[in-house]
C-alpha cells in the first residue's frame, strides 16, 4: 500500500517551487536571487514577534491597471492580527463621532421669554395661587427649567490605550477581510480619472477607497486623478483613524506608510507612558 502510494506521487512530477521571500525599504540582510525570483530581504524590527508569525502581503502596483506582484512584505502580528475586539472599534466610532458633535438646541429660561413683568394677581384675597410671574415654568408661554442651551459639546477624551488598540483592531480586520493592500508607491502613469477607475474595478477594490501614504505631498497625477471622484481619498500616516477606515471599503497603503505604522504603534504598545499620564490623573485621596 505504501509503496503504490509513492509511486503515484512520483508520476505526478511535482516540482519545488523556488522560495519567495519579503521586500522591504528598510533593508536587515540582504541575500541574492535568480533573475526569476523576487528581491529578498529581511525584516528586522526593534520588537520581534514571539508567539504568531509575521503577515504576509503582496506588494501591488499603480502604473498599469493588470494587477503585478512586485513583491512579498511582512506585517508585524501586534499590529495587523490583533484579536478582533468589536467592542473597542465601537468605542472609538462613538469617540469620533461625538467628539466633533456640537447641539445647537436652545430654549429660553423665565428670564429671557417676553412680558410677565407684573404679578398676574395679589398675593392674598382671590382663594388663587401665589404667583410672581406668568413667565414662570408653571405657565403656557412661560420659560423653560432645565432645558436644552445651545452650544453644548459632547467633548470627551477616550484613553490612549483604547485608541491605541483602536487602531491595530481595525487594521486586522481590514486585513483579515482582504480589503487592506500594499502597493510600491502612489505613482500614476496619467491623470485620468477614468483610468483610476478602470484600475479600482479591475482590482475589485470596492467602492471606496482611502490611500495613504507617508507625507501629505501626494504625486500630482494621483491627486488631479482623485479631486473629482468622491469615493476615492487620500490621507497621511498621521490622519489615519479608525472612522476613516470604516467609512471606506478598501484601505490602500504605500509600503512606506505600512512601515511607518508598525514603527509608531509598536513604538507606543510597548512604551511605559505612566509618567506622561501622571499629570492628568484625579487625585482621589
Amino acid at each position: 500500500m505504501t509503496s503504490a502510494l509513492i509511486s503515484a506521487i512520483k508520476r505526478l512530477h511535482i516540482s519545488v517551487v523556488p522560495q519567495v521571500r519579503v521586500y522591504s525599504s528598510n533593508v536587515a540582510a540582504a541575500a541574492t536571487a535568480s533573475a526569476n525570483n523576487l528581491s529578498i530581504t529581511k525584516k528586522d524590527w526593534a520588537f520581534q514577534p514571539q508567539y504568531t508569525k509575521p503577515r504576509e502581503v503582496w506588494i501591488e502596483n499603480l502604473d498599469t491597471v493588470e494587477e503585478q506582484k512586485l513583491g512579498l512584505f511582512e506585517l508585524h502580528p501586534l499590529v495587523f492580527a490583533a484579536p478582533p475586539r468589536i467592542d473597542i472599534i465601537n468605542q472609538n466610532v462613538v469617540w469620533q463621532r461625538k467628539i466633533r458633535f456640537v447641539s445647537w438646541a436652545h430654549t429660553k429660561t423665565r428670564a429671557e421669554v417676553r412680558g410677565g413683568g407684573r404679578k398676574p394677581w395679589p398675593q392674598k384675597g382671590l382663594g388663587r395661587a401665589r404667583h410672581g410671574s406668568i413667565r414662570s415654568p408653571l405657565f403656557r408661554g412661560g420659560g423653560i427649567a432645565h432645558g436644552p442651551r445651545s452650544g453644548k459639546t459632547h467633548f470627551f477624551m477616550l484613553p490612549f490605550h483604547l485608541r491605541l488598540h483602536g487602531l491595530t483592531t481595525t487594521l486586522s480586520a481590514k486585513l483579515a477581510q482582504d480589503d487592506l493592500h500594499i502597493v510600491k508607491d502612489l505613482e500614476l502613469p496619467t491623470d485620468d480619472p477614468e483610468y483610476l477607475n478602470e484600475l479600482i474595478e479591475k482590482r475589485n477594490w470596492g467602492p471606496s477607497v482611502l490611500l495613504v501614504d507617508d507625507t501629505d505631498l501626494a504625486p500630482r497625477n494621483i491627486i488631479a486623478a482623485s479631486d473629482t471622484l468622491g469615493h476615492i481619498n487620500i490621507m497621511p500616516v498621521y490622519g489615519l483613524n479608525v472612522y476613516s477606515m470604516l467609512k471606506h471599503d478598501t484601505l490602500v497603503l504605500t509600503l512606506s506608510a505600512a512601515e511607518k505604522i508598525e514603527e509608531r504603534l509598536l513604538h507606543w504598545l510597548h512604551a511605559n507612558t505612566l509618567k506622561e499620564q501622571q499629570p492628568f490623573k484625579l487625585n482621589q485621596v
